[in-house]
């Protein structure tokens, strides 16, 4: 009964597969390969248009890396109060960045609305040298809530964002759930909304540790290459990460892990939400559980070797009550029934 993460559910063979095969030979390091060339071009026909490409292992360091880009150290970037990016990086974007400053706004079921990026873009007016200015918008995309952005929220959201001379990222560390989910093409939810730089995550749906830097402006990207190496993050065997993201993204893979992994999620919500005393707190939308149990339930779970985590964040409406669990491209139908028999049997 394995809810705690998707980062807890290994790789998937076809990605184990693409891995072994590129230990074959010798070729060219630091991204020189073929193969990482081939990813760059699978990028440039999945989002419809030529970009720059920059794979790097974590989550965190694609997160710091765009945004030292977007931002000087003495910028500030808006994000939502229950991002990852605020609360899970360990202070990482203000390190990459050089100390450019978070501003934490609040928006139900982790969203931002563009009423409340003006509202906190008007309690920061200019006031040079004393006020940090406005340089990005951070959104997350699926959020840290289990919900998602449609395409006209993300493009209002953008709109709102250029008006006030800001950039916009995506932590994308979920966006295979999000396109699975919505079904627009990955270009809709990106850069046709407005998104210049994107942090493309593989980790958490059936990678081994890949990720990738999508810059939609080429030119935005003018020194990454010398951030990434002076940050530590240009491995030099990089065809690795490569290999991952050629299967990863062959034959739509990354479309069908996601949406396994949320069709996993919405037979969870649907299941719980049907046992008395089980709350769900947010829309079930992509791989991503948050319910209320009982009282003493979520320990009794835990007893019988559950694994899943509490949610206690800075916009958390349940006072601690809340628990987060998340399905993969691993979860098995089994696993979910298991799971729902025990909640039932104690609630």
């Amino acid at each position: 009964m394995n809810f705690a993460s998707d980062n807890w559910s290994g790789a998937a063979p076809e990605i184990m597969e693409a891995v072994f095969r590129a230990n074959e030979g010798a070729v060219p390091s630091y991204g020189g390969d073929d193969l990482t060339k081939k990813v760059e071009a699978k990028f440039a026909e999945l989002f419809e248009r030529d970009c720059a490409v920059y794979l790097v292992t974590t989550g965190g360091a694609a997160n710091g890396l765009a945004l030292s880009v977007l931002t000087p150290p003495y910028g500030m970037i808006l994000c939502h109060e229950e991002s990852h990016v605020q609360m899970d990086e360990c202070a990482g974007p203000e390190f990459f960045t050089g100390g450019a400053k978070l501003l934490p706004v609040a928006g139900a079921a982790g969203k931002l609305t563009p009423a409340a990026v003006e509202k906190a873009l008007a309690g920061f007016p200019d006031r040079p040298p004393h006020g940090a200015p406005a340089t990005v918008l951070s959104l997350t995309q699926g959020t840290e809530c289990g919900t998602m952005y449609s395409v006209a929220e993300l493009t209002a959201l953008c709109e709102t964002a250029h008006q006030a001379g800001l950039s916009v990222h995506m932590d994308g560390a979920r966006f295979a759930n999000a396109v699975a989910a919505t079904g627009a093409a990955p270009a809709e939810l990106s850069w046709k909304a407005g998104v210049d730089v994107l942090s493309f995550g593989g980790s958490k749906n059936g990678c081994l540790m890949a990720e990738a830097v999508v810059f939609f402006d080429k030119a935005l990207a003018r020194d990454f290459e010398f951030r990434r190496k002076r940050a530590g993050h240009l491995p030099a065997k990089l065809r690795f990460i490569a290999a991952q993201l050629d299967a990863y993204l062959e034959s739509g893979l990354w479309l069908k892990l996601a949406s396994h992994a949320n069709a996993m999620a919405r037979k969870l919500s649907g299941g719980l939400a049907a046992i008395d005393g089980v709350e769900i707190s947010y829309p079930t939308e992509i791989n991503a559980v948050f319910a209320c149990f009982p009282d003493g339930v979520a320990e009794k779970l835990r007893e019988q070797g559950a694994a899943f985590y509490p949610w206690i964040t800075p916009g958390d409406p349940a006072s601690g009550r809340m628990q987060r669990l998340i399905c993969s491209f691993k979860t098995t139908d089994e696993d979910v029934q298991t799971f729902l028999k025990a909640v039932s049997k104690l609630a």
